[in-house]
């Protein structure tokens, strides 16, 4: 089995957060690194989890209006 893996930047384009917010959540434990070499990366199946772990909303948006 080959384990694939995201860039940094790879990461940041795929999941649309800022670098600022990548290295906090990183930095909380979130956002697991393996470290290849000087070379930081992010296993596919670690950012699948984290973006698993992400909340959800389910209620009606504040420009929405109810009916």
């Amino acid at each position: 089995m080959q384990i694939e893996f995201y860039t940094v930047n790879e990461f940041l384009k795929s999941y649309a957060i800022s670098r600022t917010e990548f290295y906090r959540q990183v930095n909380k434990g979130k956002i697991r690194l393996t470290k290849l070499g000087t070379a930081s990366r992010i296993a596919r199946v670690d950012a699948e989890a984290w973006a698993d772990s992400l909340p959800t909303y389910a209620g009606p948006l504040d420009h929405e209006v109810a009916a």
